[in-house]
């Protein structure tokens, strides 16, 4: 799957919220059903870093819980870059591993967005990362 879908309004509200907490790294979930996303679940970074985030176990325990509850599906975690590009870190290489998930980054670098999307799978040590088409729909 090298594409998904993302209601506009999500889209917007993605870029929103990493504006809002510049410069500490905004993340959060990304959910829905079948590669469409159709909710968002804004998170609590707990470092509060600019180059660094860190989900609040709790919030995600409740976000895991509602999403199941409606019989939908986490399909993306986004965080932001506030300061630089909108490509994955060797630290989000190390962090991120679910090869289902989708990694979605805002980039905010020269007051610019960015946002770009990836999905990474594992051959032993070395990660594959593939660019994933973000397709912005009305809903």
């Amino acid at each position: 799957m090298n594409n998904i879908e993302i209601e506009k309004n999500i889209y917007e509200d993605i870029i929103s919220h990493s504006k809002e907490l510049s410069p500490i790294e905004a993340c959060g979930y990304l959910v829905g059903s079948e590669n469409i996303i159709t909710k968002i679940f804004p998170m609590k970074n707990m470092d509060q870093s600019e180059d660094h985030f860190t989900f609040d176990p709790a919030e995600q325990f409740n976000v895991l819980k509602m999403t199941r509850e409606q019989n939908l599906s986490i399909l993306s975690v986004y965080h932001s870059h506030p300061i630089s590009a909108p490509v994955l870190s060797q630290e989000d290489l190390r962090l991120l591993n679910d090869p289902k998930m989708v990694y979605i980054i805002v980039s905010l670098e020269n007051n610019e967005t960015n946002v770009k999307g990836y999905r990474i799978t594992r051959n032993g040590s070395t990660a594959e990362i593939n660019e994933v088409k973000l397709n912005i729909i009305n809903k």
